[in-house]
This record gives C-alpha cells, structure tokens and sequence, in this order.
C-alpha cells in the first residue's frame, strides 16, 4: 500500500474581519505580484493592506465577514479523494489543501503530508489557467516549504487544464440550465468574466489570457448553439496599472448600451467567494441596471459538480503516470510560444 497525497493549491481567504489586512500583506508580499526588491516589497504590502483593509472587510462583512473559499475547496478536497480512493483501492488516498496568502498554508500543509508519510505527492493547482501569479506562485511556495520540513518524495503535478472534459463539461451543463427556455436568436449574450492581471505580466510571456480564451471557446463548443452571443473580459482591476482588457465592467456597459440580456460566467473561478458573491452578484449587478441591461444573471461556480471532479481525478491518474516533473494538461505543453512563461519545457 503507497499513500498517495492529493495537493490542491488555491488562494485562499481571510478567516474574519482580523485576518483581512495580513491576508492582503500576505498577497501583496508576493514577489509574483509585486516584483520589487525587498524591503521595498515589505513597505509597498504594508501601505497598500493598510489602506485596503477596510475596504475589504466591508466586502467580507457581506459574506458574514470572512471568505467561503476555504470550507468550499475543502468539500471539492473531499469529493475528489472519494473518487480516487475508488479507483486506488490498494493504495490510501488523502486530499490536502493549502492556500496561498491565508491559513491553512504550505507550510503547514508540507509538515502534515511528511508526519502523514506520503509515498508520492500530487500537486493540483484549482487554477484551470496557469499564470504565475497563482498556480506558479503556488507551486514555488510549496517547493520552499516542503524543502524546508525535509520532505523529500516523489513529487508530480498538473501545470494547467483549462480546456479539461470535466471542467468544461460543467461549466457549459450550468450555463445550459441558465439557457434553458430562451430561443436560439433571442437577445442573449454571455459574458465570461475572469480575475484580469496587469498587462505587462501578459506581455512578459504569462500565459493565463490565452487560456481563459481556449475555456471560453471549449465551453461554446460544448454547448452547440453557434448563434449565441459570446464575449471574454477581466474584473477585478485595481491600481494605476493598464490591465488586460476588455474590462467586464465595459462590457456590461456595452451590453445596456446595446439592449442585451446578460448571462455571466465565472470562468476562472471553480468555487464561490468575494469575487463572485459580491463583485459579480452585487457591485456588477448594480452596475449593470444603471447601464440599461435588460436583464442581469450569473451561473454558479463548478464547485463540487461530479463532472469537474471527475476530470481532476483524470488529471491525477495522467500525473501519476508520468515521472517527477510538472506536466501539462496533456503530459505536454498546451500553450503557443509566444507564452514564454508556460513552467512546461516540451
């Protein structure tokens, strides 16, 4: 019997109103997110958690002042060891989770999976599109941390899925449902919405938009209505920075200028939180009845969806059978060259 363990890395989120401004110093500190030197990087966090800390907790304070991210990638954490255990019944599965900025973190997490004694570790990022600020900067922050407690097994993992059977098959099954009803021609347009990042991140070669383009196009294939209406853009901007555009909330402005009905969809998120629960449910839904939008409506995240866990569990299986290394979603790189930061050699 070999233990198996199952890394699933995602942001995570303030636990209470307390936690707010480490949480933001912790993701500011991030050398993936602000490339400055230290101590300037330390100062630069400092200020800016400082200054956004109430903010943010005013947005908390709408989700009971703390973010469902955590208890939700742990139910997904659960799912997907059920499924695993099903298919290694001679072997022990276990499903951690370790978040970037907020507890539990990978420290914490590489000292469980060593004193567990994992013969082989996994690591899944529940970013279905790579970018270094997030499945990267996961991904060298659990290397640190595991050389750190001294945890020294064989160490395999997924860069990226964003055109994946089972995450699309999810999406476009949630986005069918919205649909149901309405007319191949009627005045619907989907509007993919994903967490934007600063421009010159892409420019340097980061390969997220062209992936969060290759999800919009597969869920569209999948859902087989090729006279819909269907356009990408990025929330969530902040800073003096140009970020990658269309902005979503252009596009919402766009679509009231135009008499549009609005379907959104939460393309890079795979579990709800403050930016789907209040940016795309309230503030974009404001935004969208002052610019005229007929109608406003936001399907669900893939959560736990037997779909979306079922091709993780894919993805385990396609790791595992590989040597040590970082793959792509297909045991090779996905992504074009131009998308020099892919972390996928060949």
């Amino acid at each position: 019997m070999r233990r198996i363990a199952i890394i699933l890395f995602n942001l995570g989120g303030p636990d209470g109103p307390a936690a707010v401004q480490p949480f933001l110093f912790n993701l500011f500190n991030d050398k993936a997110i602000i490339g400055a030197p230290q101590p300037i990087r330390w100062f630069i966090a400092k200020l800016i958690s400082t200054r956004r800390a109430p903010i943010a907790q005013e947005i908390y304070a709408q989700l009971g002042g703390g973010s469902p991210l955590v208890p939700n990638t742990k139910k997904q954490a659960d799912a997907l060891q059920r499924v695993l255990q099903e298919q290694y019944v001679d072997d022990e599965v276990k499903c951690f989770t370790a978040m970037r900025y907020w507890h539990p973190m990978a420290d914490e997490i590489a000292t469980d999976v060593k004193a567990w004694g994992a013969d082989e570790v996994i690591l899944l990022p529940l970013y279905p599109q790579y970018s270094t600020t997030t499945s990267g900067s996961s991904i060298k922050d659990w290397e640190r941390a595991s050389r750190k407690v001294g945890l020294d097994v064989a160490t395999k993992g997924i860069c990226c899925y964003p055109t994946n059977s089972g995450f699309v098959s999810a999406v476009a099954e949630r986005l069918k449902t919205a649909l149901a009803g309405t007319a191949e021609h009627s005045n619907i347009r989907v509007l993919f919405s994903a967490h934007g990042l600063p421009k010159k991140i892409v420019d340097r070669g980061d390969p997220y938009k062209w992936a969060i383009e290759q999800t919009a196009a597969a869920v569209m294939e999948k859902l087989n209505r090729s006279a819909l209406q269907w356009r990408v853009s990025y929330q969530s901007r902040v800073g003096p920075l140009e970020w990658i555009k269309p902005y979503t909330e252009d596009e919402i402005r766009l679509a009231g200028s135009e008499g549009k009905n609005l379907i959104v969809v939460p393309i890079a998120f795979v579990s709800e939180h403050s930016e789907t629960l209040v940016e795309l449910d309230i503030e974009y839904r404001e935004l969208a009845e002052k610019a005229g939008v007929v109608s406003y409506s936001r399907i669900g995240t893939v959560s736990d969806d037997a779909a979306f866990i079922s091709g993780l569990a894919e993805l385990v299986s396609a790791a595992r059978s590989r040597n040590a290394g970082l793959f792509g979603p297909e045991g090779h790189r996905v992504c074009p060259a131009e998308c020099a930061q892919c972390p996928v050699a060949g």
